[in-house]
């Protein structure tokens, strides 16, 4: 054995001021390791990073481990295997079969839109090409490597992680590593205590450096989400109208699928057509049926919600379900209102009147779905722009994120007191709410990063010499 000096370099890719594009870059004895390989989306300064080249070439990169499968933890994988990646990209296997639908599913969009765009001509780039097609994500998932739950797992000398349940989708975890003798905690993203679908997440025990998400840093959600999602059903089908709920493919979906099914069985809103118009959405039901281990719902439970529930899968159908004038619920893709099928219903609901625009998770700076929920008059759609005539109603209780409080107690088994607490996907708000909360509550000083800054981390180690 031999003592020696070493240091561990942190850079922060994505994920700080922002909720989307996490990216973290973890330098230690020799190996680059990336936790987390998301997508910017939002404001067209932070979606034009994905453009941009890494300040680490891609073939330097020695593993690459995501915490789970939402696009802005996983949807720059095929560009950086386009940009030369060769190695692993190690998760639990509930959010490498997530991955893989997301990805072809984000392929696809980018395809249709630079096709779109080339076509209509409202591009500025001559001519429009796709961050990465489809062709980029085939070769990316022979990269995929599946680990388990709670075992820890040795990548390198001196280097180990593990993966551990943490709600927020199915697949979820936050990960440990064990870098020489200090332990780094990437809290991904943190699910809710009480959630109809999964889980509560597992919590850390100790951590040295930790990582944690802010999305709600600063809000406490309101508990009466269920009351409310059926006062807006009600009060629609009242109207004879229609409610287009953009909504995220994985969980979220899901999870509304199974409360409209329970609301219905219960009497408390009419039998309504409800139609869930997101072919990834019905993939994901496929994963939960055959990860059962990692929520509530029994397979018999899957199998009535998803009888109840008219699935549509062709465009054709959507442009024909679009132009029916019918009271009904439509589910569809994007969650943000940033791409995805929910953008046709848009382009015939957005000026009706009686139509109802219902929000149901977190919507990022710079999307559609943001700019409704600040009281756009007006939304732009294929560059052309759209009067809003229709209700916009935001559930915030809902969201798939732990609030303040949750995050919080989630922190409540740390026995040591961290050395660097970073605060990170969140916005200003979010993140500096959080920051205090955490002083308030532990006296715990706390970090809020800026992008691309690089932190160092000194440690006297003693490590096993060859």
């Amino acid at each position: 054995m031999m003592k020696t000096d070493s240091k561990i370099s942190i850079q922060f890719l994505g994920a700080v001021g922002t909720v989307t594009g996490s990216k973290y870059l973890v330098k230690a004895y020799g190996k680059n390791m990336l936790i987390d390989c998301g997508l910017f989306q939002g404001l067209k300064q932070l979606r034009l990073l994905n453009w941009d080249v890494l300040p680490i070439n891609a073939d330097e990169i020695d593993v690459v481990l995501l915490t789970h499968g939402h696009l802005d933890h996983c949807g720059y994988l095929p560009r950086l295997v386009k940009s030369g990646y060769s190695k692993k990209i190690i998760a639990t296997e509930p959010t490498l079969e997530i991955t893989k639908i997301i990805l072809e599913d984000s392929a696809r969009i980018q395809e249709e839109d630079a096709d779109r765009a080339n076509r209509e001509g409202f591009s500025k780039h001559k001519p429009a090409v796709p961050l990465y097609d489809s062709e980029d994500v085939k070769k990316t998932l022979p990269h995929f490597s599946a680990q388990p739950l709670d075992k820890w797992i040795e990548l390198f000398q001196n280097i180990s992680i593990r993966f551990r349940y943490n709600g927020h989708i199915i697949g979820a975890t936050f990960i440990e590593m064990k870098i020489g003798n200090k332990l780094f905690v990437f809290s991904g993203d943190i699910g809710r205590e009480k959630d109809s679908l999964l889980f509560p997440p597992q919590k850390p025990e100790r951590a040295d450096v930790l990582f944690i998400e802010s999305t709600y840093g600063n809000k406490i959600h309101p508990e009466n989400a269920e009351a409310h999602l059926a006062d807006v059903i009600n009060e629609a089908a009242h109207k004879q109208g229609t409610i287009i709920i953009p909504s995220f493919a994985v969980e979220r979906t899901q999870l509304l699928m199974y409360l409209i099914w329970q609301l219905r069985k219960k009497k408390l809103i009419p039998h309504i057509p409800v139609y869930m118009d997101s072919p990834m959405g019905k993939n994901v039901l496929e994963i939960f049926h055959h990860n059962q281990e990692w929520h509530k719902l029994s397979h018999d439970e899957c199998n009535e919600m998803c009888r109840d529930i008219i699935s549509i899968q062709k465009a054709e159908e959507t442009m024909k379900l679009a132009s029916q004038k019918n009271s009904k619920i439509i589910i569809a893709g994007s969650g943000m209102a940033s791409g995805g099928r929910v953008l046709t219903y848009f382009q015939h609901y957005l000026g009706d009147a009686n139509a109802t625009i219902l929000l149901v998770g977190y919507q990022a700076e710079g999307t559609r779905g943001r700019n409704l929920l600040e009281g756009a008059t007006e939304i732009k759609l294929y560059g052309k722009y759209y009067k809003v005539k229709a209700k916009t109603v935001n559930i915030e209780g809902l969201s798939a994120h732990a609030d303040q409080h949750e995050l919080i107690n989630w922190l409540s088994n740390i026995k040591n007191k961290p050395e660097n607490i970073f605060i990170v996907h969140g916005e200003k708000e979010g993140a500096v709410g959080l920051k205090n909360k955490i002083k308030e509550v532990y006296n715990w000083d706390c970090e809020i990063p800026q992008m691309y800054q690089v932190k160092e981390i000194e440690m006297a180690e003693t490590i096993t010499s060859k």
